[in-house]
């Protein structure tokens, strides 16, 4: 035991584990029928729960009381949650002979791959988030014939033959939904009872997830812990571990597999972990957004600005695909004006930077940067911008922080840009887990749909938003969510693995997803026929705390009845 670790915390860790073990089996061989059981309770306590988990969170988070930013702590909270529960539930009930694969279209992809429609899925995909299309696109080998040899393999076992294990999930400080949505994943789709250790950052929420996840904890499929790095330490060394899950940082999974400092870089070398257990793992990146030049209107600029704000302060920039690096079109008219109009909202963002260690993280940012611009935003912090060519240190280094570089390229035209940004953040940038690529529709026609499809299989990321925000496909938990595979322990950059994915497929290289290019009715008078406002999850959105508690009231129980409420207040967003 490690000397600066609690004493009380081994006791009840191994008491946690011991009653795991010995679950372990039962829990795999759990039928599907007890399994969607446990999720209707779930669903039903995490009601109960909501609202209270909401409000902790928006004042943990520092939101000014009354701000329509607390949405996003509905959103990312007990939204996705409930909206995974049901994801689950839809999938469960279509077992038998995996006849859910058979309500998800199919379609090749110039790459010859195949992809995979995940969204819009359901009658309430079609009103609630009118427009948003998402793909998932499947390994080179996955074809629509055998498909179901690539889905839900954990149900491929007879029950009667399945064993169990145990996995110790070390949660994250950000996004309050990450870690009930990785203990899913090893629920549901690997059959692993799971010990989850919150990260100290946000163990607040601990006593919401004991309410919510009661039914899980109840059959000792699941136990929650809170505790430090040197619980943490002691708890992934534990022989009654098999497997490892972190969302969190490259710098925490290579210490536990390799070791600290020189120890560390001898294993890594020699290819001799210190800790061999399987270990999946989502790690963030150096995000970028890549603006494509084409027909924008000043409408179109000031929306897209909308729009890059909130990939960079979404959660005071707190998160592991927030815009990092904003790639510009060199010489385009419309750049100044767009990027006036991002520092406008930006100064209209006072959230504080509530994570540990923000302050540290901007002041490195700023060291490096030649001539930084300071967007002063009231109380907060300044959002900081720079050119990424000040230093290949902002091409390496996640800043976790209200801060961003740009980077301008030649554009002869918008098919030799985008390839070329393609390759630039491929090859410059740290990471492969989310891109975004803004577009205006002509210009796609103009590329045409199938060199477009092309430059986009080149863009190795996990997640590619096109005309969203990647943070769409992490709300949208039907989507698979992880790096873009390949990654290895030796070079983890974004991770392995996929977390999320209530469909199970398996197999599967990264998601397509795509929104409406203008907002409703605007889009619709430009001949964009969808109803889809000023999305709830910008930070633009004055009705995004109604939003957020509505949306989640809907998932719990979907009703015709509660889309006025929500269309309503929609369109007043």
């Amino acid at each position: 035991m490690d000397g600066n670790m609690n004493a009380s915390y081994v006791d009840e860790y191994d008491a946690a584990l011991g009653a795991l073990d010995g679950a372990k089996d039962t829990w795999a061989r759990t039928s599907v029928a007890d399994r969607i059981a446990l999720l209707k309770q779930v669903k039903n306590n995490l009601m109960h729960v909501a609202q209270d988990w909401a409000e902790t969170a928006t004042r943990k988070k520092q939101i000014p009381e009354g701000s329509p930013l607390a949405g996003e702590e509905w959103t990312s909270g007990p939204y996705a949650v409930m909206s995974a529960c049901n994801g689950l539930i839809l999938t469960l009930s279509e077992m038998d002979g995996k006849a859910f694969l058979k309500h998800l279209p199919t379609r090749k992809l110039t790459t010859g791959q195949i992809a995979v429609k995940v969204m819009p899925h359901s009658i309430w995909d079609h009103l609630l988030l009118s427009g948003v299309k998402a793909e998932v696109w499947m390994q080179e080998g996955v074809t629509a014939t055998n498909l179901t040899g690539h889905a839900a393999l954990a149900y491929d076992i007879p029950a009667s033959q399945r064993t169990g294990k145990v996995a110790l999930i070390l949660g994250a400080g950000n996004i309050a939904s990450i870690a009930p949505l990785d203990v899913f994943q090893k629920l549901f789709l690997e059959n692993q009872v799971v010990i989850l250790k919150m990260n100290p950052v946000n163990d607040y929420l601990t006593e919401f997830l004991h309410v919510a996840l009661k039914p899980l904890i109840d059959v000792d499929a699941l136990r929650i812990v809170k505790g430090d790095g040197a619980a943490g330490a002691y708890l992934t060394d534990h022989v009654i571990i098999s497997e490892l899950h972190i969302t969190g940082a490259g710098a925490t999974h290579d210490a536990i597999v390799w070791g600290t400092g020189a120890e560390g870089e001898k294993n890594r070398a020699a290819n001799t972990p210190k800790n061999d257990k399987h270990f999946t793992s989502e790690l963030g990146a150096v995000c970028p957004t890549i603006v494509v030049p084409g027909p924008w209107t000043p409408a179109d600029l000031v929306f897209q600005a909308e729009h890059i704000a909130t990939q960079k302060l979404h959660n005071s920039g707190f998160n592991c695909v927030a815009c990092q690096v904003l790639i510009m079109p060199k010489g385009w008219d419309k750049a100044v004006p767009l990027l006036a109009h991002v520092n406008d909202i930006a100064q209209k963002s006072h959230r504080g930077a509530y994570y540990p260690g923000a302050k540290d993280r901007l002041d490195a940012f700023a060291k490096q940067a030649k001539t930084p611009t300071s967007v002063t935003r009231g109380p907060a912090p300044s959002l900081i911008i720079n050119d990424v060519d000040d230093s290949d240190w902002f091409k390496t280094n996640e800043v976790f922080a209200p801060a961003m570089s740009t980077h301008d390229m030649d554009a002869p035209d918008a098919a030799t840009y985008l390839r070329n940004a393609v390759t630039y953040a491929n090859d410059e940038l740290y990471g492969t887990l989310g891109a975004n690529i803004l577009i205006h529709p002509k210009t796609i026609r103009e590329i045409g749909k199938k060199q477009f499809e092309e430059i986009i299989a080149g863009l190795h990321y996990g997640t590619i938003a096109i005309n969203a925000w990647t943070g769409l496909a992490f709300l949208a938990t039907a989507c698979p969510w992880g790096a873009f595979p390949g990654h290895t322990p030796q070079d983890v950059q974004s991770g392995i693995g996929t977390v999320h994915n209530t469909f199970m497929l398996d197999s599967t290289e990264r998601v397509v997803v795509q929104a409406p290019w203008r907002p409703f009715p605007r889009g619709l008078l430009s001949g964009q026929f969808t109803l889809l406002p000023r999305p709830p999850w910008f930070i633009t959105n004055k009705k995004q705390d109604k939003m957020g508690s509505l949306l989640t009231q809907f998932q719990h129980k979907p009703s015709w009845f509660k889309l006025p409420r929500i269309f309503l207040n929609a369109l007043l967003g």
